[in-house]
């Protein structure tokens, strides 16, 4: 499964709140399959089959012109591990796991 961070970014708005944009936004990711999906105050995290991911990914960037958007700007990271299963929250686990592992010498005082 492959992870992605998406922010979209509508641009000749008429105004620089995005939020409505947001909002659409996470609406068609809640009527897509296959998925799964969180939104973060900076992007969005989708979990999926890459090809997936990339469809969603477009449907979210048409999205913005259907919208009113004169202009749309889309970044994305993926992270696509095919040697284990992975996940957000596998990530997070193994990160916490490891930090407990780990001893702060200050705290010990």
């Amino acid at each position: 499964m492959a992870i992605a961070e998406v922010t979209i970014i509508p641009i000749g708005t008429g105004t620089t709140s995005l939020s409505s944009y947001v909002a659409d936004m996470q609406r068609t990711l809640s009527e897509q399959t296959g998925i799964t999906y969180q939104l973060t105050p900076m992007s969005t995290i989708i979990e999926g089959p890459l090809e997936r991911l990339l469809e969603v990914i477009g449907v979210l960037h048409e999205g913005c012109f259907v919208s009113g958007a004169a202009r749309v700007s889309t970044s994305v990271k993926i992270d696509d591990r095919r040697d284990k299963a992975a996940s957000c929250e596998q990530k997070m686990q193994s990160v916490n796991q490891k930090m407990q592992l780990k001893t702060d010498p200050i705290s010990n005082i």
